[in-house]
């Protein structure tokens, strides 16, 4: 088989390759909980009208990544908005800003303490990684995973 037949063949089948990597793109995206994909699904599909109407190859990856890019810079931030993406607030967050007593000293920079904060017991570091000894009243700053971060209350 002669080159240029194999890259006519080859074109003939660019429209269904790029309609079958639109399909995966597709299938990824409903498979997941946020918006991951679709950007590339529709590049996928204009690179496939791009295909039919006879572009070449580089123009065809060209227009993919061109449309996917621009679908997702004006698309992104709407649906960020839309879906709330981001933080999830929980009843956890809600000790932040309380004051507690620390009943097991926090030692140092990265160490952990207790520190109890309305009646409930929790994983405490310190802020600025100051010693922070049993009995200290603290104000909680944040979390940081299971651990509350707090500053002693001079």
């Amino acid at each position: 088989m002669s080159e240029g037949k194999l890259l006519e063949m080859l074109m003939q089948w660019l429209p269904m390759i790029w309609l079958v990597i639109a399909v995966i793109f597709g299938v990824i995206e409903a498979a997941t909980v946020q918006l991951m994909s679709i950007w590339f699904a529709i590049g996928a599909v204009a690179a496939m009208i791009a295909s039919l109407l006879g572009a070449g190859v580089w123009v065809q990856f060209a227009v993919f990544l061109i449309v996917a890019i621009i679908v997702l810079a004006f698309t992104r931030p709407m649906v960020k908005k839309v879906l709330k993406v981001g933080h999830v607030h929980t009843n956890a967050d809600s000790v932040i800003g309380r004051i507690g007593a620390i009943t097991v000293d926090i030692p140092g920079p990265g160490e952990v303490g207790r520190v109890l904060v309305d009646g409930q017991d929790w994983s405490a570091i310190s802020e600025d990684g100051s010693f922070i000894p049993k009995g200290e009243r603290v104000l909680v700053k944040s979390i940081e995973g299971v651990k509350l971060v707090v500053e002693p209350m001079f």
